[in-house]
């Protein structure tokens, strides 16, 4: 008899016999890995934390005790132990579950994230309004070791040290985040592993377990683990925690014996779980990084599924970055953990003294690579969009008012699909267009993006190149980059009734929504723009001769966007104009797949052709 179909809340999950907990974490194992062959998701993450949350929700009273989990690609197990069972099938489509924790969807999503290194920092606040209250519930943080390489983790932390409310943090350390952890936290923690620290740690132990009395036995117990006894009096201590572990996240009972100890602990805690990322599925065992964040794929072989044989963006980007870097070996590469996601990895491959990845360290990223511009490279930093938005002052006061060359390729611009809100990368236009010194472009198609790349390196100056996430539109790729110019766009059809301004991968839906227009008898131009930043001012000039109902389409959000530049300019020029501008409204959007957004938000070629219809038949 299956134990899974019994819980739905944790409060059935705490009625069991312990000895069924084990069967319970195969069968959660077995729903998540069904569930994502079919839908896509963050398999890897969530198999390996399976058993650290179902003892978590078996040791404290959830949802009275909070869990806050760090990124929350790991929760998928507390999806289904939390009442949403019957709707776990629909995670990440249209309408359906979100991939992430969100406080509207659920009492015991507790906070809602998507970005990393922010757990720490949510938990406390929420520990610091409890005291406030007078209550005496517990908070938990559940952080993966790859978040500790964000310096807002150690913000947090160092707060929590000076505040010494109740807090515990479990640091989930599969030794392996998203890519290969990197960075000197990283070597410490597996440092921590090693037979040779385990034999110094046992010399050590009689000492140290003194500091264990007033917990009890069984806590001591745990500390006699030699492996628990070197780290205690170095870093996290040193900020103000007691810290225990490591001990092992994949054994429900050890997991449950060990919270059952230090739960009552006063002040910050940090207990060190060590865990196995895609445990329990073979594929994503010998593979994590692939399964970290997959598409649909085959059960039984860990195949991937449904994919597009047209060159995707970031492939296109990693080709004409090599290809580049070649010929110049002033340029570097930069990611902030991301490599395989960018499409660095094959730069790494080719030129590992020339790639840095700073670990989820946005803001410092952006500030090392002005760093490497002041004194003579080429660096380029890769990273999403959405990530973006963690260094924006990096962008604005150390490389643009500095005039420094930095390239920034922003990858997964745009809606991202089943990641939703928190990973659409829909406000780089906006956030970025009022930055002086700063060149901001868009390329239309797979074949743009190289001879765009070349453009930002030639340009010596603070260069951000947008595009989107998945497959380009199939066109040829031209044998060798070229420089494009900088602030000019291209006429790609002519029209007397109105001209589509159009950007970046919304420039090829324009053109097809122009061709039905044609068909109907409406005659549309349409304008492969490039560039938000500098406009094209003298084509539009162009295009209000042919018409002046203009048409400007783009997937960001329509709030200081690209269509907003072009209204400016045209309110500054007092212009005879009629504008219609496409794009994202003034809300977050939610998670499904990309084609069912851009038709949502009405940016899709069909949606631009019914939005111009209505608009010119008014």
């Amino acid at each position: 008899m299956k134990v899974l179909p019994s819980i739905q809340s944790p409060k059935d999950l705490r009625l069991i016999k312990k000895e069924h907990l084990p069967t319970l974490c195969e069968e959660l194992r077995q729903t998540i890995i069904e569930t994502a062959s079919k839908n896509g998701g963050h398999l890897g993450s969530s198999l390996g934390a399976v058993e650290i949350i179902t003892a978590l929700h078996y040791v404290f009273n959830t949802p009275e005790d909070k869990i806050v989990y760090d990124t929350g690609h790991q929760a998928y197990a507390h999806k289904l132990l939390t009442g949403r069972q019957a709707k776990f099938a629909t995670i990440r489509t249209k309408d359906g579950l979100s991939g992430f924790p969100k406080r509207h969807e659920s009492e015991y999503d507790t906070f809602g994230v998507g970005h990393a290194s922010t757990a720490i920092s949510a938990a406390l606040g929420m520990a610091v309004a409890r005291d406030q209250k007078k209550e005496n519930s517990k908070v938990i943080a559940v952080v993966g070791d790859g978040c500790m390489t964000g310096g807002m983790a150690y913000e947090a932390m160092q707060n929590a040290g000076l505040l010494r409310s109740d807090l515990l943090v479990i640091l989930n350390d599969n030794q392996m985040f998203i890519s290969q952890r990197v960075g000197a936290l990283g070597k410490a923690l597996t440092k921590l592993l090693t037979a040779k620290y385990v034999q110094l740690a046992e010399e050590k132990a009689t000492n140290f377990l003194k500091r264990f009395d007033e917990l009890g036995n069984n806590a001591a117990k745990l500390a006699k683990r030699a492996r628990s006894i070197l780290f205690p009096g170095t870093l996290f201590e040193e900020m103000g925690f007691r810290y225990f572990g490591p001990v092992n996240g994949n054994d429900i009972y050890e997991m449950i014996e060990v919270l059952e100890s230090v739960k009552d602990v006063k002040g910050p805690v940090m207990l060190h779980v060590v865990t196995k990322k895609g445990k329990g599925y073979k594929p994503a065992e010998e593979k994590p990084t692939r399964f970290h964040g997959i598409g649909i794929f085959d059960v039984e072989t860990g195949d991937s599924l449904g994919k597009s044989n047209a060159v995707t963006f970031t492939k296109a980007f990693s080709d004409a970055l090599v290809k580049l870097a070649e010929k110049d070996e002033r340029i570097t590469a930069v990611t902030a953990a991301m490599p395989e996601g960018t499409g660095l990895d094959a730069f790494r491959d080719k030129f590992p003294s020339r790639y840095f990845d700073v670990g989820i360290a946005e803001e410092h990223a952006a500030t090392f690579a002005a760093g490497m511009a002041a004194n003579g490279v080429k660096p380029i930093v890769a990273l999403y969009s959405t990530f973006a938005q963690r260094c924006y002052d990096q962008i604005l006061h150390d490389v643009a008012l500095q005039n420094l060359p930095v390239v920034f390729a922003l990858d997964r611009a745009g809606v991202v699909g089943e990641d939703g809100p928190t990973h659409h990368g829909v406000f780089d236009i906006s956030f970025l267009r009022s930055v002086p010194n700063l060149t901001l472009a868009a390329p239309a198609d797979e074949n743009e993006m190289q001879h765009m790349l070349k453009t930002a390196f030639d340009a010596n100056a603070p260069f951000v190149l947008r595009y989107p996430r998945g497959a380009g539109f199939g066109v040829t790729i031209d044998a060798e980059p070229k420089t494009l110019e900088i602030g000019k766009g291209v006429w790609l059809k002519k029209g007397k009734d109105a001209t589509i301004l159009a950007i970046g991968n919304r420039v090829h839906p324009a053109l097809q929504a122009a061709e039905k227009l044609t068909e109907k008898g409406i005659h549309c131009g349409v304008v492969n723009m490039r560039f938000i930043k500098p406009l094209d001012v003298k084509i539009i000039g162009e295009a209000l001769k042919h018409s002046p109902n203009l048409v400007t389409v783009e997937d960001n959000m329509l709030a200081g966007g690209f269509g907003s530049a072009v209204a400016e300019y045209l309110s500054d020029k007092h212009a005879n104009y009629n504008l219609l501008r496409l794009g994202i409204a003034d809300e977050f959007v939610e998670h499904a797949k990309a084609a069912q957004l851009y038709d949502r938000t009405g940016v899709s070629a069909e949606q631009i052709e019914k939005h111009i219809s209505k608009w010119l038949k008014k």
